[in-house]
């Protein structure tokens, strides 16, 4: 399958970095908490991109799951025990597309909960691109403003020109900060085989609570986002693909060394927000993470390091600025259900506001029948 004739490949550029304001903080705490192979990491994460941008054709993300991103710093996961969480999820997510259970799911989802944790989402990525703007408010609001002047200018992206200006007036603001240090040789993934111990607590600490998430954000509100933004070239983005691809990467990269993976509905926001229309943008992406990780290996980390937090934070706020949508409702049901999502959403996770949601529809409906 070939990919789409690209029109704009400026915006195909600038949109394949859309998403580092999700991807590096977590693959980054995930390498230096876990001490993960960097080259390992780095090339499954490249090669999921590849995949990805060949299957669907239009900048469907892949991001490191979040809730297993946060267990491996607070639980203090080993690399087998997050390998493990990855063979798991990889094999439930499988299970539920092969059954149709995906599809199941979808049918009884109304759209006043799909849209209500879209949104719920939306905020929680601007608030969290504010405050990593707050960590240099000095760099950070030019950083803003400049995004805010070049967000629709084609000739000079927004992403780029944040991310090549911050990185350099970082290096002036703060002249103590030390350069990368790469080194130039050809690296491969190691294996990283889990033992059966291993498989306990990647289930309870990483892969169980992970799950939730994964269904609500990475699958259904991906396709829902997807078919609104890409109406006529999303037609492989269907909620059972999705499953699929996220179960078979999932199973076969893991014990490979990639952190486990999700589809992310920010993450496909941030790509579009910032050009990409084609799965162009997302093979440009997979062609760097795949060069950084064959080619430098764990100085490439240092590259990577060098992006400033402040500049991550403002690509991470507009892009969660695009999932914001009010629901179009004059039914004061739906619009109840709609708001109590997006505050539980925001307030516990997406997963408790899909459950209470779901449940309040269908109580409600029951009442008035």
């Amino acid at each position: 399958m070939k990919l789409p004739k690209v029109n704009n490949i400026s915006g195909e550029l600038a949109g394949s970095v859309g998403d580092l304001g999700t991807f590096l903080p977590y693959v980054i705490g995930a390498i230096t908490t876990a001490n993960l192979d960097v080259t390992s990491v780095l090339v499954m994460f490249g090669l999921m991109y590849l995949v990805t941008a060949w299957f669907y054709r239009v900048p469907i993300p892949v991001q490191p799951m979040k809730v297993i991103g946060a267990a491996i710093i607070i639980h203090h996961l080993t690399a087998a025990e997050i390998a493990a969480s990855g063979i798991l999820i990889g094999v439930l997510l499988l299970i539920i597309a092969v059954t149709g259970l995906i599809e199941k799911l979808a049918r009884i989802t109304p759209d006043s909960v799909t849209i209500g944790i879209q949104t719920g989402l939306g905020i929680s990525l601007a608030m969290l691109g504010i405050k990593m703007v707050g960590s240099d408010w000095l760099l950070g609001i030019p950083i803003l403003l400049i995004m805010l002047v070049l967000i629709k200018n084609r000739c000079f992206p927004a992403s780029i020109v944040a991310l090549v200006l911050g990185t350099a007036l970082s290096f002036i603001l703060h002249p103590e900060l030390s350069r990368p240090s790469l080194h130039w040789a050809f690296n491969l993934p190691h294996p990283v085989l889990p033992g059966w111990n291993d498989f306990y607590r990647g289930f309870f600490q990483a892969a169980l609570p992970q799950l939730p998430l994964t269904l609500t954000n990475s699958v259904l509100v991906t396709t829902f986002l997807a078919n609104q933004l890409f109406p006529d070239t999303s037609v492989r983005v269907s909620n059972k693909n999705l499953c699929l691809t996220l179960g078979i990467g999932n199973l076969l990269g893991a014990p490979l060394g990639m952190v486990p993976v999700c589809h992310g509905s920010g993450g496909l926001a941030a790509h579009h927000r910032f050009g990409a229309r084609t799965g162009y943008s997302t093979f440009i992406i997979g062609l760097i993470l795949l060069f950084i990780g064959l080619f430098l290996g764990s100085s490439g980390l240092q590259m990577l390091q060098i992006i400033p937090s402040a500049v991550l934070g403002g690509m991470l706020f507009y892009s969660g600025l695009d999932l914001i949508k009010p629901i179009k409702t004059k039914d004061n049901q739906e619009l109840f259900i709609f708001v109590g999502v997006v505050v539980l959403s925001i307030a516990l996770s997406p997963a408790i506001g899909f459950l209470a949601g779901v449940s309040t529809y269908f109580i409600l409906k029951s009442l008035c029948s």
